[in-house]
């Protein structure tokens, strides 16, 4: 097959893909859902605030669930658990559920896309503010998990 050819092919099959997405928002949203996104250098710079001990850098990746735990119930109540990310580094997730709804369904070995801030600690870290700020003075956070969008 000719180079022509395929680049022809590939062009048909896209347009096919997105023209058949935009009629159709069942498929498009699980399509979306289903997007591996590569958040290497979000990673590596992870990494490189838990070995240079820096905090208060906004961060937005993806990690596996590896460990669900109990919800802080002391001040603002957080739902926890802690994610792997692709240099194998894991982070704890606590996300504020008084602000945002709580992400249903999770459990381990299911991969969660997150933006929020990455505050140091010496088990590698904390990802918080994935969630809206009621009162509009830092940037406003997220997890998608399972096809839902949490804030």
């Amino acid at each position: 097959m000719t180079l022509l050819k395929m680049l022809a092919m590939i062009v048909v099959m896209a347009f096919g893909v997105f023209s058949c997405t935009d009629n159709n928002p069942e498929l498009s949203d699980k399509i979306d859902s289903q997007a591996v996104i590569n958040y290497d250098a979000e990673d590596r710079l992870i990494e490189a605030a838990y070995n240079n001990k820096q905090s208060d850098l906004q961060v937005e990746s993806a990690g596996v669930v590896v460990k669900i735990l109990p919800d802080d119930e002391k001040g603002s109540r957080h739902q926890r658990f802690i994610i792997r990310l692709s240099t194998g580094q894991t982070v704890l997730i606590a996300h504020n559920i008084d602000l945002a709804p709580r992400v249903e369904k999770i459990k381990v070995g299911d991969r969660v896309n997150f933006f929020g801030e990455y505050e140091w600690n010496q088990k590698g870290g904390v990802i918080h503010w994935t969630h809206h700020d009621p009162r509009g003075k830092h940037v406003d956070g997220w997890i998608k998990h399972g096809g839902q969008h949490y804030q």
